[in-house]
């Protein structure tokens, strides 16, 4: 195959795609339909119009027959009144008319023959329309309906991908909000627990019990001091004497000396051993 002519294939086969693509089936099949109407149309003004000329042979033949019957009188009067060149003449023109009849009959023959196969074609034809509208209309209701189902199959397709989109914004919305929930949890937990407290503050758990512990004393000696006020008569607490705060004192001196200050560093050591393991 030469370069020119696989250029022109290529481009006959471009031609008939584009063609294809844009061809409506439906859009043809009426178009069919419509021309083989016209061919019927087309046979129909045929056949009327062999039979307007069958009808003015025909008509011309009777003219001929009462010219003949005519003929035929004026050769019989003839001969009554002995003259036989009149009848001669009347008999010849009775014979020529005789024979244009005879070629009438023929030419309204064959125009009849002509009739009658015009009119079994058109009853084919027409019957092969009838057929073929029937068809038409069911490809019809067959291509639109396939085209009802693509149109669905493809808005359903789209649609699933959609849906797909959808369920997977659902799923990371689901998992942000259980990412919120549990932080939000976490950090109720830990508010519970003081760690914030722990974390904006320098003191220990000791340190809080302790200052919880002074909160209560001085909570208590307020409300001793309400109920001295509201009471009045009540006899104030005596003040304790010098002699008892220095065994106080005292005492205090004899702990701080028994406790071992070994055992303290010991104590240390392990704790920072086992905070820097």
């Amino acid at each position: 195959m030469g370069i020119l002519s696989r250029t022109s294939y290529v481009i006959r086969s471009k031609i008939n795609s584009v063609l294809n693509r844009a061809e409506d089936p439906t859009e043809t099949l009426d178009y069919s339909y419509e021309q083989m109407r016209d061919q019927l149309q087309e046979v129909k003004r045929g056949i009327a119009d062999l039979t307007t000329q069958k009808k003015r042979l025909e008509m011309q033949k009777r003219r001929l027959e009462e010219n003949v019957e005519k003929h035929n009188e004026q050769a019989r009067t003839a001969v009554q009144q002995d003259r036989e060149d009149l009848a001669r003449r009347a008999l010849e023109k009775k014979k020529t008319k005789m024979n244009q009849i005879e070629d009438l009959e023929r030419q309204i023959s064959e125009l009849q023959s002509q009739q009658d196969r015009l009119i079994e074609q058109k009853d084919e034809l027409q019957a092969r329309i009838e057929e073929f509208r029937t068809k038409k209309e069911t490809m019809k209701a067959r291509y639109e309906a396939a085209e009802a189902s693509s149109t669905v199959s493809e808005a359903m397709t789209a649609t699933g991908e959609e849906f797909e989109d959808v369920g997977r914004a659902i799923e990371r919305a689901e998992e942000q909000t259980e990412d919120m929930e549990a932080r939000a949890a976490a950090l109720d937990e830990l508010h519970e627990t003081g760690a914030f407290d722990d974390v904006i503050s320098d003191k220990d758990s000791i340190d809080r019990e302790l200052e919880e512990l002074s909160t209560d004393s001085g909570v208590e000696a307020e409300l001793e001091t309400l109920k001295s006020e509201v009471g009045g008569g009540e006899p104030e607490p005596e003040p304790q004497s010098e002699t008892e705060t220095e065994v106080d004192e005292s005492e205090l001196e004899d702990l701080e000396a028994d406790v071992d200050d070994s055992e303290v560093e010991a104590e240390l050591a392990e704790l920072q051993d086992e905070e820097n393991s």
